[in-house]
């Protein structure tokens, strides 16, 4: 009986977010302009470099792949919708794009640092440069389609990136020690591009911490043979310790920034605990198996094979999706994804804790 309604606990939630009921919503939706990797990418990798991201990705809510890394809907999807915004389309995609109301620069892969990815952070930022520029002689110019200056002034900035640093730092075959070494540079970079955003007259900060690294079901087939660094959740410790830290100095930043970005609301957003609350309290939630991909190749524990991935020859999704944490080993189903969004804007994980309606336009 209570896995019943916990399963009709999760379709109101997914329910509530679709139709904007979650909490907040806007009589004038922000503008709204996302910076991070494939966490929040909605099509950037497709558009960008023409990659493939086939069924059975989108399965979910969409009915086809839109480039999203999951069966439906992202966490930013959510948090548009309870706003009463659109989707945000990638910057990279100008077909059939409207950007009236802020555009996405997340792009699959994307890391802090710039070494030999072409969307790194910094890039993500130079790309923003040119669509305002852009977008303001044309807003000048009469069309009525882009943003103009107030709305870039007003509009919500939210960072979502890290995780991969971290993930390709732990690939190399580093310590733990010199992955950690690493973590400031990181910081500096998000540092860079907050303050780079800012002197652009940006106001308004959204951002994300990064998640338990060490739960994917990804890296835990990687590291296998690491099975004594495991936690009481099954997760890799040595992993979420390096989350942990990351998390620490990026609070620590966004602590900081406030004093020095006059004028600036920055909310630093905690997503790690609710993630890992939800794998750690899988079957509170309905989740059958948290460490587990729902479409993967090769079964329990993890449904994760390097050479089988989701979409690939070989794998298989799922039947039912919401029993599922992980959608393909590193992303997130969108039923977690829900959860994830309707726990933020809950303020709960908010710092400070202002309501999501507060970046609405006034």
């Amino acid at each position: 009986m209570k896995c019943v309604l916990l399963s009709l606990m999760v379709a109101f939630i997914v329910m509530g977010c679709h139709f904007g009921t979650a909490i907040g919503g806007c009589l004038r939706p922000p503008v709204i302009f996302s910076f991070g990797d494939s966490n929040s990418d909605t099509g950037g990798l497709v558009a960008g470099l023409g990659y493939s991201v086939s069924s059975p990705y989108g399965r979910t809510y969409f009915g086809r792949s839109t480039g999203r890394l999951s069966d439906g809907r992202l966490i930013l999807d959510f948090l548009c919708q309870s706003l009463n915004t659109k989707f945000l389309r990638p910057y990279l995609d100008p077909m059939g794009s409207s950007f009236q109301n802020g555009a996405n620069f997340a792009v699959v892969g994307s890391k802090t640092l710039p070494e030999f990815k072409p969307f790194a952070l910094n890039v993500q930022v130079m790309q923003f440069l040119h669509f305002k520029s852009r977008s303001l002689e044309l807003a000048a110019s009469g069309v009525k389609r882009y943003v103009n200056e107030e709305g870039f002034r007003n509009a919500l900035y939210m960072i979502d990136i890290g995780q991969n640093d971290l993930a390709d730092l732990f690939s190399k075959n580093l310590t733990y020690a010199k992955v950690i070494k690493r973590i400031p540079l990181v910081i500096e970079e998000i540092k860079k591009a907050v303050k780079g955003l800012y002197d652009q007259g940006g106001r308004k900060f959204w951002i994300q911490n990064t998640g338990p690294l060490g739960c994917l079901p990804q890296k835990l087939w990687l590291v296998q043979h690491k099975a004594g660094d495991l936690d009481a959740s099954g997760c890799i410790s040595s992993y979420n310790s390096a989350a942990k830290l990351f998390n620490a100095a990026l609070f620590h930043l966004c602590q900081q920034m406030k004093s020095e970005l006059v004028g600036a609301t920055i909310v630093h957003v905690d997503i790690y605990s609710i993630k890992y609350d939800l794998i750690s309290q899988g079957m509170k939630y309905g989740f059958k198996s948290p460490l587990m991909a729902c479409c993967g190749a090769g079964g329990a524990p993890y449904n994760y094979n390097i050479q089988m991935t989701c979409g690939n020859y070989g794998s298989q999704a799922c039947s039912n999706g919401s029993q599922f944490v992980s959608w393909d080993g590193i992303h997130y189903t969108e039923v977690a994804n829900a959860i994830i969004a309707k726990r933020l804007l809950s303020m709960e994980y908010l710092t400070p804790r202002v309501p999501f309606d507060f970046f609405c336009q006034k």
